[in-house]
This record gives C-alpha cells, sequence and structure tokens, in this order.
C-alpha cells in the first residue's frame, strides 16, 4: 500500500481549512496550516506582525516539516495537507523576502524523497476574503497571491485540480472523487 499525501492550496480565506477538518471527520489523516500557528504563536508573545521579518518563514518551513514527519509515524493510506513549502515559496516571494537556505533545501527534500503526490487541490477564492488576526489582507491582494500560488506550483511541475468555489460537501465530494479515480493504494 503506498501512502499519498495531497496538498490543499490556494488563496486565503478560500475555505481550505473548512475542507481539511471536513476529510478530518470523514477519517482522513490531516495537517493543518503552519503559518497561521507561527503567526499565532508570534501574536501571543507580543509580536503583532511577524510575517514583516525574514525569520518568520524558516520557522514555517521548521514547523511544516516536523508536522510532515510526525505524519509518517501512524502512515495511513491517504493524508491531506493544508499547504506545503511550495506555498510557503510563495509567500515568501509575496512578503519580499529572499528564499531562504532552509527553505530551499526542504523544497529540495520534499522532490527528491517525492513526499507529496504531484496533484496538488488548488482551492479557488469564493470571491471575498474575511480578515483575521493571523489574516490580514484585501480580496484583491489575495487574487494576486492566489495567482502566485498557481505561478508557484505549475513552475515546480505541479499540477493543479481546479476546485471551484461551492458548498463545502461538493468542494470535498469532488476531491473524494479526484483521489478514488487515481487510487493505486
Amino acid at each position: 500500500m503506498t501512502m499519498k499525501r495531497y496538498i490543499l492550496t490556494g488563496t486565503p480565506g478560500a475555505g481550505k481549512t473548512a475542507i481539511l477538518r471536513c476529510l478530518a471527520t470523514l477519517g482522513y489523516a490531516t495537517v493543518e496550516e503552519a503559518a497561521t500557528a507561527v503567526i499565532a504563536d508570534a501574536q501571543a508573545c507580543g509580536d503583532a506582525e511577524p510575517w514583516t521579518r525574514p525569520s518568520f518563514i524558516d520557522k514555517i518551513v521548521a514547523l511544516q516539516r516536523r508536522r510532515q514527519m510526525r505524519s509518517i509515524v501512524a502512515a495511513p493510506p491517504v493524508q491531506f495537507f493544508d499547504r506545503s513549502p511550495i506555498c510557503t515559496h510563495a509567500l515568501s516571494t509575496y512578503v519580499g523576502h529572499p528564499i531562504s537556505s532552509a527553505l530551499s533545501t526542504e523544497i529540495e527534500r520534499i522532490t527528491r524523497e517525492q513526499i507529496y503526490d504531484r496533484r496538488v487541490f488548488f482551492i479557488r477564492n469564493l470571491g471575498f476574503c474575511e480578515q483575521t488576526e493571523a489574516r490580514r489582507i484585501s480580496f484583491e491582494d489575495s487574487l494576486t497571491f492566489e495567482r502566485l500560488h498557481e505561478q508557484t506550483y505549475r513552475a515546480f511541475g505541479y499540477q493543479l485540480i481546479d476546485i471551484p468555489a461551492g458548498p463545502l460537501s461538493e468542494r470535498v465530494t469532488t476531491i473524494r472523487t479526484v483521489i478514488f479515480q487515481h487510487a493505486d493504494i
């Protein structure tokens, strides 16, 4: 049996977390987004805008790697990840930080070890973007970020599977249909 690790990506506020949590209720192994956790931790320590520091990217990379390595222990046949180091590359570019050696090394590792399935679920925007403490991006800027994610994943050779805006249940059904169609587990 082969383990499949699928990435959910897309613009902030597109519903990735809701989809991930729904997949978890259906029994799939899931891994939450790292950037949100890094932001929440920094804000709890009094840093209102941690994304302004270059170290922010390396903290995300380190947490993504720890979570991905922990996911190996249970070794379920299918896992879903809310974002990946490829998203962190897009984020680093978006906020204007140079691509760090830690990020480059992690992208080389996930590529060499074929950690993630090359088919990535691209969760399309919902036509709005609600701001939160961790998500301070306008809808217009989120669309720019969405295009950057698309370009970045394609540049790294991933195939994007569009998950259009719609009811949560339809989006989850589309994802499940794709994984069943490509099941070699």
